[in-house]
């Protein structure tokens, strides 16, 4: 057994501390031959090269994370004696299917080194930021002050902001390394035109960015511990900041802004103390509340696919009734045809651009803002948003449409399903909502481009058109396996670029008027007379026929949603 003294340098929190803060069922001691008492300075990955010869000590205090080590392989024995001569206060090997060896737990035994594995379902990278985030928890902020920001729940950035305002007497903003708002102070003053627009959009404005990165700010900023002071000037009050790091990670910044009176005197020794007592907040969001936030949004997808069991991961209360509303980033691109529900993969034309994406964040933040208990989840260009219901009311998300509307510089395409009694009608307003999208992504793409604006509905305003596209769904898996006049027609144009089909289509819209017809496809009404009867000539398209007439509807229609050269689905 080792003969060396304990280094007394080492200091920080237990082994048992932080494993009390970790996720329950995340990692089991193996073996602790000095026990669970032992100060753990940091968390790192093992590096074989760090070892050194002379025997001194590379990883003194630290969890040393052995990944792709799994105890019952040959090599768990060296990794194990290598992390010992370390002075590694523990290392952490997978568990795998089988227990770890005889000759590993002797080791083990044998050695200094906690042995500690990971059980199955937990990555690397969730079992890295759990400790990280345990040990930023673990650390002392300072008595300078801190008291004003301990007894926080691990993670409440909103209670954080609010706290730091009051000791720095401004509004405080979280930010991310991207300039991403994570939580904000309360608004005790009308806050100033930057505020307000970072607050909106969720995020600093690019123009601001960008402005702040050529002016240095940002590399004063990221450079530096301490608070870097941003004048005021005549468009913005003054502001501090101040980023937060844990180790040589830069977590995020916490801003401070002259809210309708200058700030505190002492307003950047505050923001210095809310700077150490945030890293254990902003370490916890990294790590678990945007994982969080994703189970959420399985669960609420999940829930819309009929799984009730969902509903409390999804914050669904089981006794309300609630109403199923579709909001889509509208950018002409055609998301595919059908209503299957695609949870949580792309769908909805796939994932959304900057701009899409953008729109999303602020019809997510309106229906955060219009009514609590509203619920949200994304599927590639799509938002959807889970409204709850007053007793007896019918149309608890027509404000919320109308709100949609308003999203600047951007076309939103939303409707809404109805009411749903219980958790397992949500499907059918799911599914009643996408449908009246696509109605308005319909009436979208005949528009030109720079005619489309963004347009609302409810399902009962558009019953018809819900009905045909509920048909044309069932219909066209057996139209594709039929042949006739107007399938011939169809290959022909297909084959030849022919505009037979988009005659007849233009001919049955306009009522059979062949003035209106002709107006819309731009053509004098002599050439669409000739279109109408060579499609009658050569494949025995009549207009005038009735059966014909509704065969042609129908497979003009089916072949409007596919694209150009598709000869089926």
């Amino acid at each position: 057994m080792p003969t060396h003294e304990p280094d007394r340098r080492e200091a920080g929190p237990s082994l048992e501390q932080i494993l009390g803060l970790v996720t329950p069922g995340m990692l089991d001691v193996v073996v602790a031959p000095r026990g669970t008492a032992v100060p753990v300075s940091d968390v790192a990955l093992h590096d074989p090269g760090e070892e050194r010869d002379d025997g001194t000590r590379a990883a003194s205090g630290l969890i040393l994370l052995a990944v792709g080590v799994e105890v019952a392989s040959p090599e768990a024995v060296d990794v194990l004696r290598g992390a010992d001569r370390s002075g590694a206060a523990a290392v952490v090997m997978r568990r795998g299917g089988r227990g770890p060896r005889a000759a590993l737990v002797e080791a083990a035994g044998r050695g200094r080194t906690a042995l500690l594995t990971r059980r199955p379902g937990h990555g690397w990278t969730e079992v890295l930021g759990g400790l990280r985030t345990a040990l930023a928890h673990s650390a002392p902020a300072g008595a300078d002050g801190a008291a004003g920001v301990a007894g926080l729940r691990l993670g409440d950035l909103s209670g954080l902001a609010n706290t730091v305002a009051d000791l720095v007497g401004g509004a405080i903003t979280i930010e991310d390394p991207q300039s991403r708002v994570l939580a904000y102070s309360r608004l005790d003053h009308e806050p100033d035109p930057m505020r307000r627009l970072t607050i909106l959009g969720q995020e600093v404005p690019r123009w601001r960015v960008v402005e702040l990165r050529e002016s240095g700010f940002f590399q004063a900023l990221w450079s530096t511990d301490g608070v870097v002071r941003l004048p005021a000037d005549a468009r913005y009050a003054e502001r501090l900041a101040i980023a937060v790091r844990h180790g040589s990670e830069v977590l995020g910044s916490i801003w401070a802004a002259a809210d309708g009176r200058p700030l505190a005197e002492d307003a950047a020794a505050a923001l210095r103390t809310a700077a150490r007592a945030a890293v254990p907040h902003l370490s916890h969001h990294q790590t678990w509340g945007r994982a969080a936030a994703r189970a959420r949004e399985g669960a609420v997808h999940a829930l819309l696919n009929g799984d009730v069991r969902a509903a409390p991961e999804a914050g669904i209360t089981t006794d309300r009734p609630y109403a199923v509303v579709v909001a889509e980033a509208y950018d002409g691109r055609e998301p595919g045809v059908g209503t299957a529900y695609e949870g949580r993969e792309p769908g909805a034309g796939g994932v959304p651009d900057a701009a899409g994406q953008r729109v999303l964040d602020v019809l997510a933040l309106q229906a955060a803002a219009y009514r609590p208990g509203c619920v949200t989840a994304r599927s590639g260009r799509r938002l959807y948003v889970l409204v709850p219901a007053g007793d007896g009311e019918t149309g608890p998300a027509r404000t919320l449409l109308a709100t949609a509307r308003s999203v600047p510089r951007s076309v939103v395409l939303a409707g809404a399903g109805p009411v749903a009694a219980g958790l397992l009608g949500l499907p059918a307003s799911r599914e009643a909502a996408e449908l009246v999208v696509r109605v308005l992504r319909e009436r979208a793409a005949g528009r030109p481009a720079g005619e489309v604006v963004s347009a609302v509905a409810a399902h009962d305003e558009v019953v018809p058109e819900t009905t045909v596209l509920r048909l044309l769904d069932r219909v066209e898996p057996l139209w594709d396996s039929l042949s006739g006049p107007v399938h011939a027609m169809l290959e022909h144009d297909r084959a030849h670029g022919s505009a037979y089909g988009d005659s007849v289509a233009a001919y049955l819209d306009a009522s059979c008027d062949t003035g209106t017809a002709a107006r819309r496809l731009n053509v004098h009404p002599n050439t669409l007379r000739y279109r109408l009867r060579r499609a009658r000539e050569l494949f025995g398209v009549d207009p005038a026929d009735p059966a014909v007439r509704l065969l042609a509807e129908v497979g003009l229609r089916l072949a409007a949603r596919r694209p150009p050269g598709a000869a089926g689905r």
